[in-house]
């Protein structure tokens, strides 16, 4: 265990600039240093170091640390070992661990030299006379001798004792254990890899830890792509090949592209576009997640567009969705169908594939569209079945406010596509007596709604908001069907309230031909009094401008819908006290912030219409849509 003096110590004897320096090129600035950020692209320098305080920082992109963060966020290293490492440069010991861990360690460390001196072997025989077919194989597919280096090609001879007879030097039992040779009860091992294209997998610092090996010749029951297999170096789900090179790229450039198999990775390289990784084998798991996110904040995903690119991409949807955090997402980028990345460069050029990723969809899109292709919807009931299917992936979000967030989203989706915008016809007051031919501005609630709502008014926050809303919807019902499916799944608390979104829904259902259906009864007489919803809104004001009035509908009808979640998010973390008091009362803060922010939102849209209150009491905001109105209304009746 590493003490906080201990650390501080470390940070203390390295030179920050100096360590900074070696990759980027320092300004002297006063007492301080100044480069254009390694963390994002920039033409002015924003990026400062200072020794005497002993951290960096950039203006620009808030990237900022001291040596140790400087080690992991930008060279890509694990926390020890970024501790080692300044630990080297610094001159000290790192206090040492338990007799187990410098066991473990003292095994990696042989691992390790073993990993290089096969890469060593590997890389002679590409080059010796038995790796003839191998070359030959690389020149067909255009890579490049300085691709070769770069990732270090190598190859692998059909004998199978030929790695065990060149690394005799290292124990029988420790080739087994690197997973470079086979072991079979009661015979000898035998070289895992024969006959193949080599290729060394490194860790995030660049050593190696593994293998990949492409068959050159086809061999029944042979696997194609051959990797080795997990040691105590390598573990397949927690590493990414080319992470080590891609990493401090992306870092920059802002930039991480995740392909299929590791030729692909190094065709993009190749080409030009060299912020690219590829998993070993596996769908994308949690934890090389974690490592794409450390770099970039949308890693983007380029897989083929048949259909097995689109199970990987819902695999990889599926496996990010609980983990996704402020600013965390994914983008999928679909390639032709039948190509892979190497295929269209190879056809089209790179142009072709930077065109396929700033095409790349965010998860929203491809829930949608993965989920709304599964299959007819032509039936109410099948309808409602994608709407399942997608509360079902809704439902795997940890994050509370991303949650609430994506089933905004994917009902508005879901809400266009199963309850379309229809051209109504404006609906027209005809009063009794002389009338001008005029349509009035917004339909009006019916007199028995306004009274209905008018008793329910009065109430908490939500329920004068959902009064509000309510009415808003009635005088303007071209945007019932616009919000539908989000009254739909609000739990009013009140009957009238409950009664007046039915007929909302009702009327949002109905597809009369060349008519618009009315709201309840017709009215007998002009209404005797105005809806007093309890909140200044522009939408249930005469003289507010249209535009603005279906906007602020739109935005009441999301807080709407936005507040019993975060009421049922507290309550979630209210219960968690027992269990994770320092997250429940993290999240318990954050979500008591937004509900402030919620009311104050709430409290500027109906700002702007606040009027004196009709009982002449301070504290109470209630909109009376007065005289003035009925009196400009009574004039167009003459």
């Amino acid at each position: 265990m590493l003490s906080p003096q201990w650390l501080d110590q470390l940070r203390n004897a390295i030179t920050l600039s100096t360590l900074i320096g070696r990759t980027v090129k320092l300004q002297r600035a006063g007492h301080e240093f100044k480069a254009c950020c390694p963390f994002h692209d920039e033409k002015t320098p924003s990026f400062y170091v200072n020794d005497q305080k002993g951290f960096y920082h950039c203006f620009g992109c808030e990237a900022h640390g001291d040596a140790i963060r400087w080690m992991t966020e930008q060279q890509g290293l694990q926390f020890m070992d970024a501790v080692k490492e300044l630990a080297l440069i610094a001159g000290m010991d790192v206090p040492a661990p338990d007799p187990r861990t410098a066991k473990r360690q003292e095994e990696a460390k042989g691992l390790r030299d073993l990993m290089d001196a096969a890469q060593t072997w590997f890389r002679a025989n590409l080059d010796g006379s038995q790796g003839a077919e191998a070359r030959a194989y690389l020149e067909r597919r255009g890579i490049s001798a300085r691709t070769i280096e770069i990732f270090g090609f190598g190859y692998a001879p059909e004998d199978r004792t030929s790695l065990g007879k060149a690394l005799s030097d290292y124990p029988k039992e420790m080739l087994v254990e690197g997973g470079l040779r086979i072991e079979v009860e009661g015979k000898e091992p035998y070289d895992r890899f024969r006959g193949r294209l080599m290729l060394p997998i490194r860790d995030p610092r660049g050593r190696v830890i593994a293998f990949g090996g492409r068959i050159l010749k086809d061999v029944e029951g042979a696997p194609k792509y051959l990797n080795s297999p997990d040691t105590p170096l390598f573990d397949k789900g927690r590493n990414l090949y080319n992470f080590d090179r891609a990493g401090p790229l992306a870092r920059k450039s802002g930039r991480l592209l995740v392909v299929e198999g590791y030729m692909d990775a190094i065709a993009c390289a190749a080409a030009g576009i060299e912020e690219v990784v590829a998993p070993l084998g596996t769908a994308l798991t949690e934890h090389q997640l974690g490592l794409l996110w450390r770099v970039v904040d949308v890693p983007i995903l380029c897989l083929d567009g048949d259909s097995a690119g689109q199970r990987a991409a819902m695999r990889a949807v599926s496996r990010a969705l609980p983990l996704l955090a402020p600013g965390k997402s994914l983008r999928i980028a679909v390639l032709p169908k039948g190509q892979d990345p190497d295929d269209l460069l190879r056809a089209r050029g790179k142009g072709a594939l930077l065109e396929v990723i700033e095409q790349a969809r965010p998860i929203t899109q491809v829930l949608w569209d993965h989920e709304s292709a599964a299959g007819p919807l032509d039936t109410p009931e099948q309808k409602a079945g994608l709407k399942a299917r997608l509360m079902e992936h809704v439902d795997a979000i940890a994050h509370p406010d991303i949650r609430s967030l994506y089933k905004r989203e994917l009902m508005d989706r879901f809400s266009a596509y199963a309850f379309p915008r229809r051209e109504f016809k404006p609906r027209q007051f005809q009063p009794r007596g002389k009338w001008s031919g005029k349509p009035a501005p917004a339909s009006r609630p019916s007199a028995s709604s306004a009274s209905r709502l008018s008793a329910a008014s009065g109430g908490g926050l939500r329920d004068r908001l959902a009064n509000a809303v309510l009415a808003g919807l009635e005088r303007f019902p071209d945007e019932i069907d616009r919000h539908a499916e989000a009254i739909a799944g609000v739990e009013f608390a009140l009957p009238e309230q409950r009664a007046t979104a039915t007929r909302l829904l009702e009327r949002a259902a109905l597809d009369t031909e060349g008519q618009t259906p009315t709201l309840g009864e017709p009215d007998q007489e002009p209404p005797a009094q105005r809806t007093q919803a309890g909140l200044p809104l522009s939408f249930l004001a005469d003289d507010a401008d249209p535009a603005q009035a279906v906007s602020d509908l739109a935005e009441a009808v999301a807080l709407l819908v936005e507040r019993p979640a975060l009421d049922a998010a507290l309550a979630d973390a209210a219960a968690r006290f027992d269990t994770d008091p320092e997250g429940a009362f993290a999240d318990q803060q954050r979500l008591l912030t937004r509900k402030q922010e919620f009311e104050e939102r709430l409290r500027q849209i109906s700002a702007a219409r606040a009027t004196e209150p009709a009982n002449g009491s301070a504290g109470d905001e209630i909109l009376l849509q007065g005289e003035h109105g009925d009196q400009n209304q009574g004039q167009e009746r003459e």
